[in-house]
């Protein structure tokens, strides 16, 4: 059933169904499960009252007064819960949990998520379409709904840098026939659309021809740029950098996908949204990216209402953005609101701070309860996401940049997230730079087996010093092999650690190896359980903090992951060299004059 949310799924068109749902709801059959003594949030007006919810199927066939029907198969007693339509996340990525798709169905469903918009382009970019293919495989047989996207930047940055395949709009329009795919994903090229760059209006073409959803990607645009990118057809943005910026969208017509990821600007967005004073139609919810420590601990979805609670959101607005708005963006009138008609997919809070699921309802069948999954999921086989590393040992000298003379001015990519230009003067020795004493390395070495896997090495200002170095194929977005570190020694061993296990991180300081975690399955997901992934994620962290002194809210432990974006404004390094998509260009070597 999973592969056709894409569109208007047939399950509850089915006549005899309805024909059954008519019935019970007039009270002349009994309903299949009825769910008694509960507090429902109607969460088009935001009102609470008590009510009683009459399910036939998977659908719900009445919502009425309480007492006033008891014919049922099944009594499902709400106990005084708070009762909700199941909660919609309209961007996200499993990948980033690097658990399988059934551990993380496992790990967010007993919480409340019955509904997930997953852009399966971590896996696109390593495996391209079989990636694809395996995502669609693997969320067909599981309780979690699942509604793909077709990944719409494969690679992010075309010509700065090369991932594991190449999308352009045929195969873009090719994956867009298929049912399980519910539109096309963030468009992150934003220049290239802005632009006007025949690639990629062909791309947004092609999900304007399809009549599925078109996502974007528009960290900070503004005004001309905003309204260009708006014109191309892109609907939708999660990438908020201010308050001022979400009012600036919201205002410019943008559907927001207010993501969790960032939690340093979620207060603002609050005092922004209760300053509006209703939660306006075209805000969501999503995660974006969750990590495997984070997920164990404080979940999915619901961790991000939690949170805007915490700071100040209505409980009933934090829910209408995780429901019905989200239900409305993706033009399904089955989701997102317990009525008459509508799918059962149900939760029942035990209350409206903590947000903890006594029992989860999808399809009309209970498939958790207190936190537990009623029935085991099964994963798919990960075969074909193995071997995706391809790349031999690598050197110690392989990290180094080489020069000749004995002086050298290079080319530095100061600050991380927000990236710029800069530079600097280095010495050289044996043929190779010195690092200046403020800057950081960062390599990046192509490992999909499509070009050249020599690392190429640049130069970070304001990363902090580095007493060891780390190493990931978790490289967003080409994922391709990823180190930084204060020397070559310890980047060589972290690297050649990774490599090794097919793909992982790793931490390396003084020679040795203080933490791993390998991620054979296209280097970015492994088939441990989420507990045991969790543990060894932390452990990472953990050695990370001995290396590294980290400087919230942007140089941070996640910094790694997006440093290498090449799509976003401002220098990034890619395994072609300091790629700036601004001026399409690509410095294959940091060093710019021989002083």
């Amino acid at each position: 059933m999973n592969a056709e949310l894409g569109r208007e799924p047939a399950d509850i068109t089915d006549p005899s169904l309805r024909t059954r749902a008519v019935a019970a709801a007039r009270g002349a059959a009994p309903f299949d499960a009825l769910i008694t003594s509960g507090k429902l949030l109607d969460v088009v007006t935001g009102r609470f009252r008590d009510a009683d919810i009459g399910l036939v199927g998977p659908l719900i066939a009445s919502v009425h007064a309480p007492g006033t029907r008891t014919d049922a198969s099944e009594r499902i007693d709400a106990g005084g819960t708070f009762v909700t339509p199941g909660l919609i996340d309209t961007h996200m990525h499993i990948e980033s949990s690097m658990v399988t798709p059934a551990e993380y169905t496992a790990a967010v469903l007993p919480r409340g998520v019955t509904t997930i918009l997953w852009d399966p382009h971590e896996f696109a970019n390593v495996h391209g379409l079989d990636g694809v293919r395996w995502a669609i495989e693997a969320s067909r047989a599981l309780p979690l709904h699942m509604i793909l996207l077709a990944p719409s930047c494969v690679p992010s940055a075309p010509g700065l840098e090369m991932a594991g395949a190449d999308f352009d709009a045929s195969v873009i329009a090719g994956m867009l026939r298929l049912p399980a795919l519910g539109g096309v994903a963030e468009v992150m090229n934003m220049r290239g659309v802005i632009d006007g760059d025949p690639r990629m209006n062909a791309i947004v073409q092609a999900g304007l021809a399809s009549g599925k959803l078109v996502c974007g990607h528009a960290r900070g645009l503004e005004g001309a740029d905003l309204n260009a990118f708006m014109a191309a057809g892109i609907t939708s943005d999660h990438e908020l950098t201010s308050g001022a910026d979400l009012l600036s969208k919201l205002s410019a017509g943008m559907t927001i996908e207010l993501r969790g990821s960032h939690d340093h600007l979620l207060e603002e967005f609050v005092q922004t949204l209760n300053g509006i004073g209703h939660m306006p139609p075209t805000v969501t919810l999503c995660t974006d990216d969750v990590f495997p420590d984070e997920l164990e601990r404080d979940g999915a979805l619901d961790d991000v209402i939690r949170r805007l609670v915490r700071y100040g959101m209505k409980p009933e607005w934090a829910l209408r953005a995780a429901t019905f708005n989200a239900a409305e963006r993706l033009k399904r009138n089955d989701l997102g609101l317990i009525a008459a008609g509508r799918r059962a997919d149900i939760v029942l809070f035990e209350d409206l701070q903590d947000f903890k699921a006594r029992t989860v309802i999808t399809n009309g069948r209970v498939t958790a309860q207190n936190g537990k999954l009623m029935s085991p999921v099964h994963s798919l086989d990960s075969a074909p996401l193995t071997n995706s590393v391809k790349l031999s040992p690598l050197t110690e000298d392989d990290f180094k940049v080489p020069s000749k003379g004995n002086r050298v001015r290079i080319a530095t990519i100061d600050r991380p997230r927000f990236t710029q230009w800069g530079k600097a003067d280095a010495k050289v020795k044996d043929g190779f730079v010195v690092p200046p004493p403020d800057c950081a390395m960062i390599a990046v070495a192509h490992r999909h087996g499509r070009a050249d896997g020599r690392p190429r090495t640049g130069f970070l200002k304001g990363w902090g010093k580095w007493r060891g170095a780390f190493c990931t194929t978790v490289s967003h977005d080409s994922h391709n092999l990823t180190a930084f570190g204060g020397n070559a020694r310890d980047m060589a061993l972290a690297a050649n650690a990774v490599i090794a296990a097919g793909g992982g991180m790793a931490v390396a300081r003084d020679g040795q190896i203080e933490a791993m975690l390998p991620l054979p399955l296209s280097g970015l997901v492994t088939e441990m359980s989420l507990k045991d992934t969790a543990s060894a994620f932390r452990n990472i962290r953990k050695a990370m903090e001995k290396i590294v002194d980290w400087q919230p809210p942007y140089l941070v432990f996640k910094a790694c992951f997006g440093a290498t974006l090449a799509c976003n404004t401002g220098p990034h390094q890619t395994d072609r060299g300091i790629a700036d998509v601004l001026t399409g260009k690509v410095l294959e070597s940091p060093v710019l004059e021989i002083l």
